[in-house]
């Protein structure tokens, strides 16, 4: 079994394979371009590209190893010089194998392998899209409603947008309310707490109290008014007036009637 076992064979032995494939680099290496069979130029395309890589090294140590393969040294000038300054921004990939059909007579596929020519041109990495994201006028307008809806939760804005003022509570509200609550607290004494209990409404009687808006005189009426003002709608029934009625006799007039009152002339003249 070929496990972990790389490479073809191609029909060879070892020592001829190795012979094969220094002669083939050395070709590519002088001319740019050789044509062979598919199989050869793929097992080939691992070797030419190992020793551009060692150009592109420059060092010594990789100078040597370029020289103990190939035995021209024209060719090692040519790939520490001209072909390592065409590579130096190229990362891999300098061979090209292009088919070109089948071979007459035994009917082999043979393909082109060239050095790769053309200049490199990085491609731009490619930004990955994000969700698109809310327009400025729409961030402001979140912001805004945000800002409503913190504020309504705290209760400074109403529903409709009107704000409230904040309530502040002045030394004067609590002085006031200190002895209210201290009227409704329940008094074990007894007699303690009534003249705390006298003192908040004497206060809130002195207090002048505000009439409700759309009353009129009306509600500022005392009662002896309404009175009087009943009795003038009702009909007063005619009474016979007698002379000699006494008050006592008639109770409807009540005190309203006066006893007439007669001259002493009079009475002696009769």
């Amino acid at each position: 079994m070929r496990h972990r076992r790389s490479g073809r064979k191609l029909g060879v032995t070892t020592k001829h394979r190795k012979a094969m494939f220094r002669n083939m680099a050395t070709d590519i290496l002088r001319n740019g371009r050789i044509n062979t069979t598919d199989t050869r130029a793929k097992e080939i395309r691992r070797v030419v590209e190992k020793l551009i890589t060692l150009g592109k090294n420059g060092s010594l140590h990789a100078r040597r190893k370029a020289l103990g393969y190939v035995r021209d040294r024209e060719v090692v000038e040519k790939l520490f010089s001209e072909l390592a300054e065409r590579y130096m921004e190229r990362p891999g990939g300098y061979t090209r194998i292009v088919k070109l059909g089948y071979r007459r007579g035994d009917n082999a596929p043979i393909s082109l392998i060239e050095l790769v020519t053309e200049e490199f041109r990085p491609r731009k990495k490619k930004k990955k899209r994000s969700a698109p994201g809310p327009k400025p006028a729409d961030k402001t307008k979140a912001s805004e409603s945000s800002k409503k809806k913190s504020a309504e939760e705290l209760g400074l804005v109403e529903g409709d947008g009107e704000t409230k003022a904040p309530e502040t509570s002045s030394p004067e509200g609590k002085k006031e309310a200190e002895p209210a609550e201290k009227s409704r607290e329940p008094n074990d004494g007894g007699e303690e707490g009534e003249p705390e209990a006298v003192s908040a409404e004497a206060k809130e009687e002195a207090e002048p109290r505000e009439a409700p808006e759309g009353t009129g005189e009306s509600e500022a009426a005392s009662p002896e008014e309404t009175r009087e003002a009943e009795a003038a709608e009702e009909p007063e029934e005619p009474q016979a007036a007698s002379p000699e009625a006494d008050p006592s006799e008639n109770p409807e007039a009540g005190e309203d009637v006066e006893p007439k009152k007669t001259d002493s002339s009079e009475e002696t003249k009769d």
